[in-house]
């Protein structure tokens, strides 16, 4: 994994993310999941009590690429 730290605001969109996330070996992927989960366990433990989570009717938009639009 690379360990740089950038102060370019470019490498805050999400294709930037998408691009070092996939420059990442397995085990780096893996490794980072295992990182996220401990900190999520870490923050809130109580979370593995929850129950599956049910979506919330309103609360997610749904974008679609036009691609019949012409321009």
């Amino acid at each position: 994994m690379n360990d740089t730290i950038s102060r370019d605001i470019e490498d805050e969109a999400p294709e930037a993310k998408a691009r070092w996330f996939r420059s990442l070996t397995l085990e780096e992927r893996m490794d980072y999941l295992c990182q996220i989960t401990d900190m999520i366990l870490e923050i809130n433990p109580s979370i593995l009590k929850a129950k599956d989570a049910e979506p919330i009717e309103g609360r997610v938009l749904i974008l679609r690429l036009d691609t019949d639009r012409k321009g």
